[in-house]
């Protein structure tokens, strides 16, 4: 398995404090989905190298099909392709990575974060990921596991939803709030 640090990336769907099932069901599991700029050739190569090497993983362990497949699957999405109509993904790739266990979640001076709405989706960070290829019920490709994020910097909520503290910090008293 390779594990690689991906560069400042901007967190969605962050689910980091508390794990969720998916959409079809099934596990809950701690997961985000990393939009990276596709000017940031440095992560995406890695990235690419990671996948090149879970592959070559997946060969030995599943045989030599594996990755022949039309339906073979791989991480790496393109948000101009994939999600079109969404402007966070413009200009940018992505990749849906998660995990069954509680990732380490730190701050840009690599103390623990304890606080769950310090992480948003929105916010930036990098993450500690690692490549492993599989091979269920006749589904094949590689994938990513969260290991753990940095949180980088605060940015613009996603979702459409502001953040309670940007909403009244501008309210000294109950006067402000009726107007």
């Amino acid at each position: 398995m390779t594990k690689i640090v991906t560069g400042k990336a901007r967190l969605s769907y962050a689910n980091l404090f508390t794990p969720k099932a998916g959409i079809a069901g099934g596990d809950e599991k701690y997961s985000v989905s990393l939009i990276i700029p596709k000017g940031d050739t440095a992560t995406i190569q890695k990235i690419e190298k990671a996948i090149e090497k879970a592959t070559k993983e997946g060969v030995s362990r599943y045989g030599t099909k594996f990755g022949k497949s039309a339906n073979f699957r791989i991480p790496l999405r393109d948000g101009d392709i994939d999600k079109p109509d969404d402007a966070a993904y413009k200009k940018s790739y992505f990749l849906n990575v998660n995990s069954k266990t509680k990732p380490g979640v730190v701050d840009k001076d690599v103390n623990p974060i304890l606080d769950p709405s310090e992480v948003y989706s929105g916010c930036y960070g990098r993450a500690s990921i690692v490549a492993f290829p599989y091979s269920v019920n006749g589904s094949t490709g590689v994938s990513f596991a969260l290991h753990n994020i940095q949180k980088l910097e605060d940015g613009e909520p996603l979702g459409g939803k502001a953040r309670a503290e940007d909403d009244f910090s501008a309210f000294d008293d109950e006067d402000d709030l009726l107007g």
